[in-house]
């Protein structure tokens, strides 16, 4: 028997005709070039040019060394279906298959997690097909440059926050063009997990972005470890001078590993070498940031908060340490020590963070997710959220993270969740009567 084929769609838009795939009630324009950059450059955005656009065979993304706890917490990646790019500056847009016309949907915009160095925005992990369909929302899933090539920088050769000047022009271009899919473009909210979150906050404080986004979820986002970090990249760039030309960039992955910052010497910053650097375009100061934030405070709807058990995600992973802390006493050292690590880069932050926006006048709520399991050891780590958010359940089969969670337990908790999120996304806020799942505890944050 043939696999079925697959039924193309065709939008005109005033960015070029952009061939697009239907399948299972929603339409999908894949790896739409927004931008174009040289090595360590400010990405230049793509002009109209009257050519067709269609989508490429293989998925293109910035070149990275594959992380083995993602690969057996989350899923092993589809290399196959990957193509290295340099220039990673692509967009994937998914709407419902049927609207009505004329209609202007919520649009979210996905900037994915992986510590500003792993990941694309089109993984099978976070396909938000299930989350179009259920909410009738479109969802643009935006990939841009990691690693040494988006993240780290800091003289005239190679400059810093690439990945963030990527964004933005991002955000320019789904501003000028979504309405041309359906979507309102006076009414986009940004969604980020993990380094994702992190550079969503930092955006809401860049130059050049007043009026591409109304909302913003950060999920999970290591705020604990944006400060002080200028000691740490400067060394960083320091020490990678010796391959920043280098033209095999697979090479180049293998080596750079070498010259990581010590989490010694640098402390728990180091393990997020790569980050938003202050004091450089689009960013501020580091003093100024906090006042930066309360003063746009006004500008932005902020849903932001964490997983009750983030750093479990690496600590109760470990077989070296769970033959150590894995029962009794060194169990509760272990319980111990994830709950003040989760607190120190992703709780206590969180909650100033959310503090600073209401005092500055701002809409904003503080979320909480936890595990009602009692036999789930890990509890709700780092990523738990994202089958939640994205559900897809053939793409998270082979998790180690969910081995112990029965799918039907994502799937209506996930629900509930995702409702919630849309709400947040079409209204800036969350009803009282809405419909909570147990395992979320959210709060206005009042001034």
């Amino acid at each position: 028997m043939k696999p079925q084929q697959k039924e193309t769609y065709v939008f005109n838009t005033r960015f070029g005709k952009i061939t697009a795939l239907k399948e299972e009630g929603v339409i999908k324009a894949k790896s739409i070039r927004y931008a174009r950059s040289e090595r360590f450059q400010k990405p230049v955005p793509v002009e109209y040019s009257g050519m067709d656009i269609t989508f490429p065979d293989k998925t293109p993304v910035c070149p990275q060394k594959l992380s083995p706890l993602v690969e057996k917490m989350i899923g092993a990646t589809p290399v196959d279906e990957f193509e290295p790019d340099e220039s990673t500056q692509y967009l994937s847009i998914t709407r419902p298959e049927h609207i009505i016309e004329n209609e202007k949907l919520p649009v979210v915009i996905w900037i994915h997690g992986g510590s500003h160095e792993i990941g694309c925005g089109d993984l099978p992990t976070a396909d938000p097909a299930e989350w179009v369909k259920e909410q009738n929302i479109i969802v643009v899933a935006v990939s841009y440059r990691l690693g040494l090539f988006g993240f780290l920088g800091g003289d005239e050769k190679r400059a810093p926050n690439l990945g963030l000047l990527d964004m933005i022009e991002a955000l320019k271009w789904i501003k000028n063009y979504i309405e041309d899919f359906g979507g309102d473009a006076d009414n986009i909210t940004m969604l980020g997990q993990s380094s994702g979150g992190d550079a969503i906050a930092h955006l809401m404080i860049s130059e050049g972005v007043d009026h591409l986004f109304q909302r913003v979820i950060i999920q999970s986002a290591p705020l604990g470890l944006r400060h002080k970090r200028q000691k740490m990249s400067a060394e960083f760039l320091k020490k990678t001078e010796i391959i920043k030309d280098e033209t095999d960039v697979y090479k180049m992955m293998d080596d750079y590993g070498q010259f990581v910052p010590s989490v010694i010497k640098y402390g728990l910053k180091a393990a997020m070498p790569f980050g938003t650097q202050y004091g450089f375009p689009p960013l501020c100061r580091e003093e100024e940031s906090v006042e930066k934030w309360r003063s746009t405070a006004k500008k932005y709807d902020v849903l932001i908060g964490l997983n009750n058990d983030e750093t479990a995600f690496y600590l109760k992973t470990s077989e070296a340490l769970n033959k150590y802390f894995g029962k009794g006493l060194g169990l509760k050292i272990m319980d111990k020590t994830v709950e003040k690590t989760t607190d120190l880069i992703y709780g206590t932050p969180a909650k100033i963070f959310a503090e600073n926006h209401a005092k500055g006048g701002g809409n904003v709520y503080l979320f909480r997710i936890h595990s009602r399991l009692k036999d789930n050891h890990i509890g709700a780590p780092h990523c738990i959220d994202l089958p939640l958010i994205f559900g897809n359940e053939e793409a998270w089969k082979s998790s180690e993270m969910l081995k112990d969670i029965p799918w039907k337990n994502i799937h209506e908790h996930g629900k509930k969740l995702r409702a919630l999120w849309a709400e947040f996304a079409r209204t800036g806020k969350i009803s009282d009567q809405s419909e909570r799942p147990e395992i979320l505890k959210i709060q206005k944050i009042e001034s």
